[in-house]
């Protein structure tokens, strides 16, 4: 039996028209009867790199009982010239995170799925220490079981206060080893006490991540990369899936 955690998780192919892109990460997040992709904004619209895809692919499971079949989903981004993912912005600014609502009904009809829900984030009483591992879900430099479709993990800790807004942005810090494909991947800590509403998912959902840091100054030669990486707190996805 597949662990259902593998199963949040999608690999995104991001396009311009039938020119294939970039790869990326995304998750499923579901509230209500709703179905959403989420990912890093930045896949999905970046002016610093002049990355402007009109359509991204999703690779699915579409046979239950043959977890090796999988098909192409592909989505548009634009619809009238008018973006239909939806970002967040607070008081720093922008929030490199993005959603995009998916028409359950488009979906094959054995697709295999599963999706956070608004239970699996974390609340007020849940203390979660620097230091605490966690996992990061993705697909780096689009690496993934090419059988089976499956993305891979990146083990992770904690490397800032967990709770407080990094240098006054609304993500904190991880320790990890990450690449290029893995933006957009969900940064997920294993319930030890998963209430009933958690479902067959045993995950707490705290991060969605977007890049590596690095300092200015480092000397490319002399100075090894810090291996810190930004994951923006998952609190904007109920923001955004109800606006």
């Amino acid at each position: 039996m597949i662990e259902t955690l593998l199963l949040t998780t999608v690999r995104i192919v991001t396009f311009d028209r039938q020119r294939q892109l970039t790869n990326a990460s995304g998750f499923f997040f579901g509230q209500d009867q709703r179905l959403f992709l989420v990912t890093s904004r930045h896949v999905l619209f970046d002016k610093p790199t002049e990355h402007f895809p009109d359509r991204i692919e999703l690779e699915l499971h579409n046979n239950p009982d043959n977890l090796a079949e999988s098909t192409g989903f592909s989505i548009p981004l634009y619809r009238d010239g008018q973006s239909l993912w939806r970002q967040g912005f607070d008081a720093a600014g922008g929030i490199d995170v993005a959603v995009l609502e998916i028409d359950r009904a488009a979906l094959p009809a054995r697709t295999v799925y599963r999706a956070f829900t608004p239970a699996h984030l974390p609340g007020r009483l849940d203390h979660i220490e620097i230091g605490t591992s966690l996992l990061v879900v993705g697909f780096p430099l689009g690496f993934h079981d090419t059988l089976h479709h499956m993305p891979v993990v990146r083990h992770a800790v904690i490397a800032s206060s967990f709770g407080l807004r990094f240098q006054g942005e609304g993500y904190f810090l991880t320790d990890a080893r990450t690449h290029r494909g893995t933006s957009g991947a969900p940064v997920v800590m294993r319930a030890a006490n998963p209430p009933p509403s958690y479902g067959d998912l045993p995950w707490m959902l705290l991060g969605v991540h977007s890049a590596r840091l690095d300092v200015g100054t480092r000397d490319l030669q002399l100075d090894e990369a810090l291996g810190l990486n930004c994951a923006w707190y998952p609190d904007i996805l109920l923001t955004l899936v109800e606006s």
